[in-house]
């Protein structure tokens, strides 16, 4: 899988821009704050619909413009596809495949596979779980479009049953429907801890051999689904602190609760580990990430690297760039000379300054 080439308009501080890829090392180069960040974003939002920093749409829209359009080429096993995406200042964004506009944001799901790695992901563990549900919701989404239907319905049937809570403080009626929305979350609920717990199983299974490398054979990991149900089922759990949902006005269990541990032997290290294995542990779940995505879909993701070797040691630095030379990589940094030291192969660079882009091999 191959992203050929990117077209902005209007995005972020680009007012135009073309750029073709190459099938394998692409490195943007430069200061800070002069647009590297802004084409892996474009890109990552061309597959998933999402910014990667949570961005909404109309903050995305250059200064003084209406609206943005991102136009990207994909080529899967000899097929090419084009994603069009315009982002407008108070309206949905509208996507096109291959000219044709879609209805609803899972069919852009599995067009293109992307891999984003930036510096807060080595955060990751030490953060809170809302991180790493992120994690697993936007990997599994782009793997799963039945999964990516059930977090969407899931999260309808939350929002509307905590509106219903925040309602019966004056609304006895309002009550009087829980039930029906207790009986929606339960189902939606159930199946996405299913998929979710799938998946811890399958990155255990590769995250275990890539941590013991990256740590010399000295440690073990293991990743541990925490559901907020602790022993009971969902609906058990959902009866149990309805009253406690009442008082609070929002809904206290189910799967926008759920955590993931990770555990190097008997310490969980997102409380007692130290900053280095919280790190080492944050990459090895990347690197499973692209095993897993390379495994699921037989054909190799694309990986955006968003100034990540800065924040790591040459043992590591050496290790990410050894893992992922047979794909292709948009990679961005403030100087080229480290990759040249790291033996790295550098295919095209590019040189970002103040929304201006020049290729310069």
């Amino acid at each position: 899988m191959k992203i050929k080439s990117l077209k902005l308009k209007n995005f972020r501080n680009y007012e135009l821009l073309n750029l073709e890829f190459d099938g394998s090392t692409n490195i943007f180069y430069g200061d800070n704050a002069q647009g590297k960040t802004n084409i892996l974003e474009a890109v990552y939002l061309s597959g998933t619909t999402k910014s990667h920093r949570g961005s909404k749409d109309r903050d995305m829209i250059r200064f003084g413009a209406e609206e943005s359009h991102i136009e990207v080429i994909v080529e899967k096993r000899g097929i090419q596809d084009q994603i069009d995406m315009h982002l407008k200042k108070n309206r949905p964004k509208g996507v096109a495949i291959n000219k044709i506009p879609i209805r609803k944001a899972g069919e852009l799901f599995g067009i293109v596979n992307l891999v984003f790695f930036s510096p807060e992901d080595l955060n990751i563990i030490k953060n809170g779980p809302a991180g790493r549900r992120k994690f697993i919701d936007l990997e599994l989404s782009q793997l799963d479009k039945v999964y990516f239907n059930h977090l969407s319905n899931y999260s309808r049937i939350v929002n509307q049953r905590n509106h219903l809570l925040k309602d019966s403080a004056y609304r006895q009626d309002a009550m009087e429907t829980l039930d029906i929305w207790d009986l929606q979350l339960v189902q939606y609920g159930n199946a996405i801890i299913a998929r979710r717990k799938q998946f811890v199983d399958e990155m255990n299974e590769i995250v275990s051999g890539i941590h013991k490398k990256l740590t010399g054979g000295k440690e073990e990991i293991r990743l541990i689904y925490e559901p907020s149900t602790k022993n009971m089922s969902l609906d058990q759990a959902l009866e149990m602190n309805r009253q406690r949902d009442i008082r609070m006005k929002s809904t206290s269990v189910g799967p926008h609760r759920d955590d993931v541990c990770f555990m190097v032997g008997n310490l969980d290290i997102r409380r007692f580990g130290s900053q280095g294995q919280q790190r080492t542990a944050a990459l090895s779940l990347k690197l499973a990430e692209i095993e897993l995505v390379k495994r699921v879909i037989g054909d190799t993701p694309v990986l955006l690297l968003d100034d990540v070797l800065s924040e790591l040691d040459k043992h590591r630095q050496n290790y990410l760039l050894d893992s992922i030379h047979d794909i292709q990589t948009l990679i961005t940094c403030t100087g080229v000379d480290e990759f040249v030291n790291h033996r790295f192969e550098v295919n095209k660079v590019f040189h970002v300054q103040n929304g201006q882009v020049i290729k310069e091999n």
